[in-house]
């Protein structure tokens, strides 16, 4: 009995060591020597400064700017460290009313937009972070961004058109937006939002 514990506890440390030392210092090695950029984060900076990441959604309040998803992580949303989503159903009064709110919020902020309001400007993603829109959701936030900032909209639809990523490879994802990346092209251009 003895020799069979002194054996499972020699597997217990090589396993310990290979799966939680040797494995996650390689792997961690290899990302900062082939995409240190990436493995650090996706830091998005303006000057010495960190504003973001390009990972990871934020708030975008101000009239001025483009607004992403909701966002269902944490108390207040946009909480990195609380990703998820809202768990709930398409049968749950609470999701309903929040969509509601957000619908009516989203016509009185955005008199001018043309269509139906963009599905993902109502409804969270399933980390909460979703740092994109589809291009329609963000070109249908144009007439607003550029009354508040007095630029006509062929300018700024033309930001958003420069800021489109397409598919990976050209096959895989969809067509996007990164909304941070798009506020600082838009203050870049124009200067900050009031």
């Amino acid at each position: 009995m003895r020799s069979e514990i002194i054996i499972a506890l020699r597997m217990t440390l090589v396993t310990l060591i290979l799966t939680g030392l040797a494995y996650p210092l390689a792997l961690t090695g290899i990302a900062q020597a082939l995409l240190p950029w990436r493995a650090n984060g996706s830091l998005v900076t303006v000057g010495d400064r960190v504003v973001g990441s390009e990972l990871i959604g934020q708030r975008f309040q101000k009239a001025g700017y483009f607004h992403g998803r909701p966002s269902a992580a944490g108390a207040d949303g946009y909480d990195a460290a609380a990703s998820s989503g809202s768990n709930l159903g398409p049968t749950s009064k609470a999701l309903r009313d929040r969509i509601e709110t957000e619908l009516a919020r989203l016509r009185a902020e955005n008199p001018g937009a043309p269509g139906p309001i963009p599905v993902e400007l109502v409804t969270a993603s399933g980390s909460g972070l979703d740092p994109h829109v589809r291009p329609e959701a963000a070109r249908w936030q144009v007439p607003r961004v550029a009354a508040t900032r007095g630029v006509p909209p062929g300018d700024v639809e033309a930001l958003v058109e420069r800021q489109i990523e397409g598919r990976w490879l050209g096959l895989l994802g969809e067509p996007r937006v990164n909304v941070l990346r798009l506020n600082l092209e838009l203050d870049r251009r124009f200067g900050p939002s009031r």
